[in-house]
Parts: structure tokens; sequence; C-alpha cells
């Protein structure tokens, strides 16, 4: 079962250890990878959801996984997360460090959502436009390609939502059709 604060408070602590030994963009890139992980491979999550497999073995299938791979805090964490039986809980907390490292970084994910794919110059030319209207300065920008949208853009920044979709603006016409907006009342 999901515990977002659970996944937060290990989280946090996990940044604190590596801002404090200076190794913060290391265990950024640990924690990326295992997320990749365990998006990647759904039977690795179930061994570490698993009430039946105990710890001993979850600590050596996670060593074979995963140990060559990861530094040597972010495998020493790994280690107390299966030690305190708190490892079902990694893909959040992974998830949950990655939000944290970007809001320290003051990184700003910025999702758009088009028609068609986008090309790199129109890519960094919305970067640049978003950066000189906002605080925003570190953007990163996912594109999704919605073929249902069918021209215009959805884009979506934080808490704003800016929906510039051909879809949204035929929506918006039947509504006012169904509300009669354009029918004169003679009375």
């Amino acid at each position: 079962m999901p515990n977002p604060r659970l996944a937060a408070r290990y989280a946090k602590s996990l940044l604190d250890l590596s801002i404090e030994r200076g190794v913060l963009e290391n265990t950024f890139a640990d924690m990326q990878w295992l997320q990749s992980v365990c998006r990647g491979s759904r039977d690795f999550v179930n061994v570490l959801r698993s009430p039946i497999i105990n710890s001993d073995k979850k600590k050596r299938i996670i060593d074979a996984v995963i140990k060559s791979s990861v530094s040597e805090l972010s495998m020493t964490f790994i280690n107390l997360l299966v030690q305190k039986g708190r490892e079902s809980h990694l893909p959040e907390i992974c998830s949950a460090f990655i939000d944290q490292y970007k809001e320290y970084r003051h990184i700003y994910t910025v999702k758009l959502s088009t028609a068609t794919p986008l090309s790199e110059e129109l890519k960094a030319a919305i970067i640049k436009q978003i950066q000189s209207v906002s605080e925003m300065q570190n953007i990163e920008l996912e594109t999704i390609v919605k073929p249902e949208l069918i021209g215009g853009f959805v884009l979506q920044a934080g808490d704003k939502l800016v929906d510039a979709s051909i879809s949204y603006d035929l929506k918006e016409i039947a509504r006012q059709f169904e509300s009669n907006d354009f029918i004169y009342k003679i009375r």
C-alpha cells in the first residue's frame, strides 16, 4: 500500500545525508537508475513487496541485481530499508527522492502535450518563452504526443494548466450549443 509520508521522510533523510557527504549527484543518478529498474521489472517490485520472501533472501536478490550499479551510500541505504522491513516502499522512495532533488535544485518539470511531435528548435523556443514569463529558470520539458488533441497544445507547469488545443475548443463550442447560447429566446 502506498505511503507517501513514509517515502518522503526516507527520501529527505537520504537527500540530507547525500548533501552532507557531498555525493548528491551520485545519489540522484542511483535513484534514477533504481526508478527505471522498478518501472522496467515488475518481478523485481513483486519480490520487494512479497510477504512470503524473508528479508535475507530479499537482501541477496537486491545485492545480485543492483550492488555493482549503485554507490556505497545508496547500497547502505537500501540495506537499511531491508533491515527495517521497508523495502517494499523503494519505488516510492526513489520517486520522492527525485522530486525532492528537483525541488532542492529548483528544477521545474513542465509537461507539454501536442498532437504531433515537436522539433528540438520548437522545444527550445517554448522553454525560452516559459523562462521569460515566469520565475522558472531550470526547466525539464516532458513532451507527450496525443493525437486526440487534433492540434494546438496542453501545457502544465506546476499547478497551472494552459489548454490551447483544438479538441478543447470544439468541446467548448459543443457546450455552448447545448446551453443554447446561440438561440435567441423570443417572448
